[in-house]
Order: structure tokens, then sequence, then C-alpha cells
């Protein structure tokens, strides 16, 4: 399938999402839509902060692509009333990147390290020291005759973004005041922020439409609001600019994302699991070779909407099609298929 098919319904950032999305981003907490319980904590946060006048705890943030990551960094610059330094993770490949960022920061600044669990590790032990005694020691020469330069920074703090939270050292987690999951969003939420959206762009949303985009959305607002600009210009070109529940419809099944949201490459791997190995158990490298991808498409891109959607079943004999899939489907399972809670605890081990 094409890149671009795929860009519909991937929670990652395409080209043209990020001028659109610095439009549609909501500037306050109080117009942050969804996090409810996120929200709320990082309100009291921030508020007792700006009472004791002092910059508040390092904030870190988990959760998918596309939840709001970003957006929230950048509301809690705007409530703080503080500038903000934009970086990520695989832009600091060495100690110095890391130095150079530091160092140039102005009291109470809010840096913004997105995909922080991609940094270099000599820069994140660099990060230790400024995160706890805003410090940076910078080292002159090489070998035995190098000495540590300690320098002084000034006091900020840092938001830093992961979308696996796992792989942070424990030493890194540990000094963040303030740690944030993201959940994904229920239907109803995505409806509001569709509705808002809908508004900034200057199409006529009806309540149906938004209910139907917000469906296939995955529950995540990139999605929600990319699946929106397809569904105007179906209705700019082939209707008459109203974004109604059939002019949704349309636009979707033209772009091949179903009801669940799933598109084709989902579909493609359901397929394959189903028809070819009657639902599994089947080991992942397999399943990709049978769709055509490489296993890491399948694992990355694919699988992990399959899971929590309950379609797979991940076990440890491989990929399994629960009863759900062969539905949405329209298939029959044979009478030995294996399902997700089944295969579950049918392993090669020994007992």
């Amino acid at each position: 399938m094409s890149e671009h098919e795929r860009d519909l319904v991937s929670p990652e950032a395409a080209l043209d999402d990020h001028a659109v999305e610095g439009a549609l981003r909501p500037r306050t907490l109080d117009e942050f839509v969804g996090q409810d319980r996120v929200r709320e904590q990082l309100a009291l946060v921030l508020r007792s902060a700006q009472q004791r006048g002092r910059a508040p705890d390092h904030i870190l943030m988990s959760g998918g692509p596309g939840l709001g990551k970003t957006t929230l960094a950048m509301i809690i610059a705007a409530e703080l009333g503080a500038p903000l330094r934009i970086t990520s993770g695989p832009a600091i490949e060495r100690s110095g990147d890391l130095a150079a960022v530091l160092s140039t920061l102005r009291e109470g600044e809010v840096l913004f390290l997105d995909e922080i669990h991609r940094m270099a590790r000599p820069a994140e032990e660099m990060l230790y020291v400024a995160m706890e005694d805003f410090r940076v020691d910078v080292v002159v020469g090489k070998g035995p005759g190098a000495t540590a330069i300690p320098l002084d920074i000034a006091p900020f703090t840092l938001v830093g973004a992961t979308t696996r939270a796992g792989m942070l050292p424990a030493p890194l987690r540990d000094r963040f005041g303030f740690v944030a999951h993201m959940d994904f969003y229920r239907p109803e939420e995505l409806e509001v922020i569709l509705r808002r959206s809908a508004g900034l762009l200057g199409a006529r949303l009806e309540d149906d439409a938004a209910a139907e985009i917000a469906r296939r959305s995955r529950g995540t607002p990139r999605i929600a609001n990319r699946l929106l600009r397809r569904v105007r210009d179906y209705a700019q070109v082939r209707g008459d600019g109203r974004l109604t529940l059939e002019s949704a419809r349309a636009a979707l099944d033209l772009y091949e994302v179903d009801n669940e949201g799933l598109d084709r490459l989902d579909r493609a791997v359901l397929d394959a699991l189903l028809r070819r190995f009657r639902g599994g158990p089947v080991g992942l490298s397999t399943l990709a070779v049978s769709v055509g991808e490489e296993p890491e498409t399948v694992e990355v891109v694919a699988e992990p909407f399959l899971v929590r959607s309950g379609f797979i079943a991940r076990t440890p004999r491989g990929r399994v099609a629960t009863p759900q899939a062969w539905a949405h489907m329209g298939l029959t399972p044979p009478p030995d298929a294996a399902f997700g809670a089944a295969a579950l605890f049918d392993t090669d081990e020994e007992p």
C-alpha cells in the first residue's frame, strides 16, 4: 500500500499535518478536550508553582503518537507565561548538543524534549545533573588529562514526551516530579474536537457526521482531524460543501477506512491470519511475509491497534485471531480455531 494511504490512519505526524495542527491546537488548559485527570493534575502543578514563584517540577508525558503531548507542552509554557524551546531525542546525538541547548536557556524557560527515550546515553547522563542541580559538566580535553568544568545553568522546566516509557532508564524517570499517561480518547471527546476543528476550518459539520468520523478515528485526535480534512475535501468537490453523514461515509469508504477504523493493511493482516492460517497461532515474520510487508511494519504500524481493539491476541506461540476478528471480516471460524483466550496459556514449554 502507498505511504499516502497509510498516513491517513497513522498516528504519526505526516508532512502536511504540522501546519494544520498548529492552527487547530488549543492554547489553554480550558480549551484542551479530554485527558480530564491529567488536565486537572497538571493545572494543580502549574498553579502551585506560580503561587510559589518558582519553576514547576519536571514533567514527563507518555502515550501513543497523536494524543496531544506536544500540545500540552505548548500549553504548559503558555500557562506559565514562559518561552518554549523545542527539540527531540534523535537530535541530541552527543552530550555537547545537549550542553549547547541547556546553556542558552533563560530562567523559567520550558524545554520540550520529544521522543526523550531516543536520546544518546552520554547526553542522558548529563541531563541527570542538569535536572537535579541545574548544572552541566563540560569536559575539556581527552584521555587522562581531561577535566570537567561545572557550568551553572538557569533553572528551567523540562517537559519530556515518550511513546515508550518502558525504554526510559529508571534514574531518568525518577527525576520527573510529575508523570502523566495519555489515554486514547472516547468517541464523544473526539466529536467535541472535530466540531471545534471544523469551526476553525470554516467547515459545516453535522453532528451525525462528527460521530461517524470520531468512530473511525482510532481514539486519536490527530487521525480525527486528518479524516475531517478528507471528508471536507470530498464534500467540497462532490457535494454542496456540507459535511453530512452521507458525505462522511462516502469519503471514508473511498479512502478505505472501515467502520472500526481499519485500513487496507489492517484488513490484509486479518485476512491473511484468518484465511491462510485459520486464525493462528502464527509467527510475526510469517504473517508479515504473507502480506508483503516487513515484520517491523506489521508489529509497529498495524498490530498495536488490532490488539487494542480486540482483533488479535499476542500469545507465546504467535498471533491469534479473536472471535471479534472473524465477525468483523464476515467469516465463520473453523471448529478447531484457536482463539486468543484459549491459546494464551498454550505454550511450547514443558509444564
